[in-house]
């Protein structure tokens, strides 16, 4: 009976981890590559963390296991809420393995908060509602806690970049794959288990905020540090050979969700473009924008304290960035406009409070306004999201989502913006960037897929994860969009996992965060630089 070891390493790219496995950099990978299988691995649309490392963990799209983002539309209002593990609506792995009796470990996988009652342990990933640091609520069980405390938690805020940030983040970006390699090591050695699964999201941070220094070509490039991404991928090979040793005899497979390739200077302002096409209005005279506005001349180190003050402020603060500013009555359609997920909403009537758009009309205005927007150079690809997604939740996703161009191989970055051009360029001042200013390093469709077995599949999806795993573990799995890669899969069905309950195979709560804990989550993510 095989166990399974499956390390994730967010964000890893491809073409880096294959020239460095040949340039002999990275040897723990080079083994598994050349022992067992190496494939790259297609994302979700668009690939970004949430959906992607959910969808890896439980074999389905997004339509299907619901989460689409860190947070999502309140219906019948202009206002959003945050998703948490709770508002996944199938099994992931470590559910259909418990119900089989088998033993699981899970560490820092995105998505996980609260943590679950497994058969087994589990420390929730970045997205849990703390600002800095870890208790017990993260933790499953919590006995573990006092073992798992030095788990890294916002350790590096990713928003205000200026000078010393890089030579701060780095050692900080090291130390944190020290400390993970340490728990997990110790836990692998210690506990029983049959499927243990760790991510560690170093791989990522460091391309956000290292490319432009590791890239001699890009526009945006500075000297210095010009080793920091190549220095961090090491350090995580050393991880997995440690990983490895402390394992023994298992299965391993190491998964990225998706590649990373470098930003430019371009800077696409989509509710701009919007309005100059006649779609949406702007409203100069809304007040709560006016105040968010002002709100964004405050020192990181104020703003904190200025939140803790205004508690109604603070739950409203990420609604107002997203959505004020805009007159609803003479609207039809509007963006989010996150650089990671970039997509268009309609004001659709019956679903927003002032829809400007008929149910009738509905989809020949998507279509009209898919076609337009491919007609402007900057963006690639208009997606209508039933053409992406399929499931019972594809109305949790944006109406339209995009593609944006590529400019010579680089990406422009998606802005807010109130008013000016659709489009502007970045000034030498910005090239820095930071979450939320135009990161130097943005993801991309393909990620890595390593397997210590031989693998049948010539192509792998983010989807096929989930089935892979529960194939070498030698246990039934439920319907999914993934098929196994392993050479003997295990029987799969549409069947009810034994143990599981209700609809969607697990009635999972739909219930989510605390007014209290949705004020630290919203805490956590600007602390990472997700929020302004």
């Amino acid at each position: 009976m095989h166990r399974l070891l499956l390390i994730g390493l967010d964000g890893m790219e491809p073409t880096l981890a294959e020239r460095w496995m040949d340039e002999n950099c990275l040897p723990n990978l080079a083994r598994l590559r050349d022992r067992g299988s190496y494939l790259r691995l297609s994302s979700t649309i668009p690939p970004a963390t949430l959906p992607a490392w959910t969808s890896c963990v439980t074999g389905v799209n997004p339509g299907r296991h619901g989460l689409f983002d860190f947070t999502e539309m309140i219906r019948g209002q202009y206002a959003i809420r945050f998703t948490n593990r709770n508002d996944r609506r199938v099994p992931a792995l470590w559910n259909i393995l418990s119900a089989a009796g088998k033993r699981v470990g899970v560490l820092g996988v995105p998505g996980t908060y609260p943590p679950e009652e497994v058969n087994g342990f589990m420390v929730s990933g970045f997205d849990s509602p703390v600002c800095t640091g870890i208790d017990r609520s993260f933790v499953h069980p919590p006995e573990l806690y006092p073992e798992v405390r030095d788990w890294p938690f916002a350790d590096i805020q990713e928003t205000d970049i200026g000078p010393g940030w890089h030579d701060r983040a780095l050692p900080c970006l090291l130390q944190g794959i020290e400390t993970k390699e340490r728990i997990a090591c110790r836990l692998l050695r210690r506990e029983p288990w049959d499927f243990f699964m760790v991510v560690f999201g170093e791989s990522d941070t460091v391309a956000h905020h290292f490319w432009m220094f590791h890239d001699a070509q890009s526009p945006r490039h500075r000297p210095g540090h010009e080793d920091a991404i190549r220095r961090v991928y090491e350090r995580l090979d050393d991880a997995v050979g440690a990983l490895l040793e402390a394992a023994g005899d298992v299965v391993v497979g190491i998964v990225s969700d998706h590649g990373f390739g470098g930003a430019g200077t371009g800077v696409v302002h989509l509710n701009n473009w919007l309005a100059e096409q006649g779609y949406l209005a702007f409203s100069c005279s809304d007040r709560a924008f006016l105040k968010k506005a002002a709100l964004a001349l405050v020192p990181d180190s104020w703003r904190g304290a200025l939140f803790r003050r205004l508690p109604n402020l603070s739950a409203k603060a990420e609604s107002q960035s997203r959505f004020a500013g805009i007159d609803w009555t003479r609207t039809h359609a509007w963006s989010e406009e996150l650089n990671y997920f970039p997509s268009i909403r309609i004001n659709l009537q019956g679903r927003e409070p002032a829809g400007q758009v008929s149910a009738d009309a509905y989809d020949s205005f998507c279509d009209e306004l898919c076609a337009r927007l491919e007609s402007w150079p900057v963006v690639k690809k208009a997606w209508r999201r039933e053409a992406v997604y399929h499931g019972p939740h594809v109305d949790r996703a944006p109406d339209i989502l995009l593609k944006l161009a590529l400019e010579d191989g680089y990406s422009h970055s998606c802005l807010r913006a109130r008013g000016g051009p659709p489009f502007r360029r970045l000034a030498s001042g910005e090239y820095l960037g930071g979450k939320e200013r135009g990161m130097n390093g943005n993801h991309r469709p393909e990620g890595v897929f390593f397997l210590s077995l031989p693998v049948s599949a010539g192509a792998a999806h983010i989807e096929d994860i989930a089935p892979t795993a529960l194939a070498i573990l030698e246990t039934p799995c439920p319907d999914m969009d993934g098929i196994s890669m392993s050479d003997t899969p295990a029987p799969c069905g549409p069947g009810i996992i034994p143990g599981l309950r209700g609809d969607a195979q697990s009635e999972i709560s739909s219930s989510a965060y605390s007014p209290e804990q949705a004020k630290e989550m919203e805490d956590r993510l600007r602390a990472l630089g997700y929020f302004e």
